[in-house]
């Protein structure tokens, strides 16, 4: 059973996750998501342990139900140019812009944090199988990534983005090597799974 709060129902908590640092390619997401103290779902978990029907129910009863939630989205060309450590940060920070409500304590998935939002808040590592709000952001973060790659997968077919979703898989792989890359590629990642020229 996930919990409901870090501190108490007296501070407003924002559950903070990103999805899609993995990929090689497309943008990576970030939700944040503030709900109301007596929130309760006993499907509500990690997305990672959710089929794609049961993360879209919840998506929609999420997005119903919290009081504030706001997606960020930091494109494949940032992520080059800043790297994909700062790019998550920055997702999540853009996530949390959104919010109509501000926090007073963000719950962040992870063991890093870095931001210009003045809001306290506490790394949680395995925060998406903790805490209600984090699980939360986690969904909303995957079900909106995953829209987007769908989006993409029908510009560029080549790649089975749809199945995928970019994730380096040995399909993904082997169709970079077939079509080349495409421009929503991330030219800073390790695209074709060889070891790098710079390596020793």
């Amino acid at each position: 059973m996930l919990l409901p709060f870090f501190q108490s129902t007296d501070t407003i908590e924002c559950g903070v996750d990103e999805a899609g640092r993995g990929c090689l390619c497309g943008a990576v997401v970030a939700a944040a998501v503030i709900l109301p103290s007596n929130f309760s779902n006993q499907t509500l978990n990690d997305s990672k342990q959710l089929t794609p029907k049961q993360r879209q129910k919840l998506r929609l009863i999420i997005e119903k139900e919290a009081l504030a939630f706001g997606v960020g989205f930091v494109s494949n060309e940032e992520i080059d140019e800043i790297n994909i450590l700062n790019a998550s940060f920055l997702a999540m920070q853009r996530a949390v812009e959104k919010l109509k409500t501000k926090p007073e304590l963000l719950l962040i998935d992870g063991n890093r944090f870095r931001s210009e939002l003045n809001i306290p808040y506490k790394c949680i590592v395995k925060g998406d199988a903790t805490y209600q709000s984090i699980a939360a952001a986690s969904i909303l973060a995957k079900t909106y990534r995953d829209e987007y790659m769908d989006a993409l997968a029908k510009e560029y077919p080549n790649y089975n983005w749809q199945r995928n979703k970019g994730y380096p898989t040995k399909e993904h792989r082997q169709a970079i090597k077939q079509f080349g890359i495409s421009p929503y590629h991330r030219k800073t990642f390790n695209l074709y799974g060889e070891l790098s020229l710079f390596e020793d």
